[in-house]
């Protein structure tokens, strides 16, 4: 793990957006980790770090929204591993509560069916954006004062 999070700590703002990106997306990844190691070792800014994290999380969210959108719920399930049990909990719950389900797409594993529950479902774009961005905004935020509050 120390080379990968190496390679971030590199690449800094990049690198925590990157991170976020994979991590917004189906690969199983830790944003958080590699925001903690860059706060911890680099003392780069914790508002440009949470910025960086939060838009590259968005962004990955957005592709799941697109694959979504595009492909059908069998080739979903069978090419990135998402349980269809899940994925059929995430659309009733999309269904119900519609594109503002995005805020909830931070949650680990859920999330990621949640967004692309939002995609198959055609939810939204704008308040899919919008809840998306809160939600992981917000997760972001606790993680950085998590950290710097028991580093300091």
């Amino acid at each position: 793990m120390d080379f990968v999070n190496d390679f971030f700590i590199q690449y800094g703002y990049w690198g925590m957006a990157i991170a976020s990106f994979l991590a917004g997306t189906f690969f199983p990844f830790s944003s958080e980790t590699v925001m903690a190691v860059l706060l911890l070792t680099t003392g780069m800014d914790p508002v440009m770090t949470v910025a960086s994290g939060t838009i590259g999380n968005v962004a990955g969210s957005m592709v799941n929204y697109y694959v979504g959108s595009f492909a059908s719920v069998q080739t979903i399930s069978k090419w990135f591993k998402i349980d269809q049990k899940r994925l059929d909990t995430a659309q009733r719950y999309v269904r119900r509560h519609g594109s503002w389900m995005g805020f909830f797409a931070f949650i680990p594993i859920l999330g990621t069916a949640i967004s692309i529950a939002l995609g198959i479902l055609r939810a939204n774009i704008w308040g899919t954006l919008i809840s998306t961005f809160i939600g992981k905004c917000l997760r972001y935020v606790v993680v950085a004062y998590l950290v710097l509050a028991v580093t300091h």
